[in-house]
């Protein structure tokens, strides 16, 4: 599941994409303000979820729940609505956006289908998405690096039969440890993050580090072929260390630290455009 914020007409539009049925979600409160203009969007979505109970309509069972971020930080279950349920809760609301509304998650549908064919779309799509929050194109060439470095990764923990979630992140914990003295938790923290992505808030130099972490850690994977989740964290560890010795060389020979407490906002965007 992997959530995003979608933007209509200057309003956001909370979606979920799950890779297993290849399907977006959508945060149907969302959905129900813009079309309504209702202050009380919620209110109204329950008074028409309870309509079409009564009429007999399958929709307001069908609708399912996810958890999605809200405007104080925290994840609450939300009623979501795929693409076809939505065309169809759209016919049950009166409004002069319904039209262009119908367009336009046709247009978000898609677009994400076509990047699934071409993944060369989604790196065009993230080009235009960093440039557009203020990265310099080093610092974008370096992130989708790293996505991509990422991605090898990740894939070679699911070949070793690992899981998402809990294992991914204590491995990530363990890499992050080694090479920068830091858990991913206590580098967000130095760093002032919260909610935010902590490498779109590394410097070039720490997204380089990271990678090559990651990039030790995967081909050290590939050649020892471990079979417990223990050997496995004996494996991670080994490949932050191969970043760790870059690190303290590089800071032998510059005379500062390659860990910065920049981000996005205090200072990593406007040093990239220089």
């Amino acid at each position: 599941m992997k959530e995003s914020i979608k933007i209509f007409e200057q309003k956001n539009v909370r979606t979920v994409w799950d890779e297993g049925t290849e399907e977006y979600y959508f945060s149907v409160v969302d959905v129900v303000a813009i079309l309504t203009d209702s202050p009380r969007p919620r209110k109204y979505w329950n008074a028409l979820k309870t309509k079409l109970k009564e009429e007999g309509s399958e929709l307001s069972q069908n609708v399912g729940q996810l958890k999605m971020q809200a405007e104080d930080g925290k994840k609450y279950l939300t009623d979501v609505a795929s693409t076809e349920q939505l065309f169809r809760l759209i016919q049950s609301i009166p409004s002069p956006k319904a039209e262009p509304f119908k367009l336009w998650i046709a247009h978000i549908a898609k677009q994400r289908l076509d990047q699934l064919q071409d993944p060369e779309l989604s790196i065009d799509q993230a080009m235009t998405d960093y440039k557009r929050l203020g990265y310099s194109d080093s610092w974008i060439n370096q992130r989708l690096k790293s996505i991509e470095i990422r991605k090898e990764l990740t894939d070679e923990w699911r070949a070793k039969g690992l899981h998402e979630g809990v294992q991914f992140a204590t491995l990530t914990d363990i890499m992050t440890k080694t090479w920068s003295g830091q858990t991913t938790k206590e580098y967000k923290q130095y760093k002032g993050l919260k909610k935010e992505n902590l490498r779109d808030n590394m410097t070039n130099t720490e997204l380089v580090l990271n990678m090559l972490a990651e990039l030790s850690t995967k081909q050290i994977s590939e050649t020892a072929n471990p079979d417990s989740f223990d050997e496995h964290l004996n494996v991670a560890k080994q490949g932050g260390e191969i970043a760790k010795n870059a690190r303290l060389e590089l800071e032998s020979k510059t005379g500062k630290s390659a860990i910065s407490s920049l981000n996005a906002k205090t200072g990593i965007l406007p040093i990239e455009k220089h």
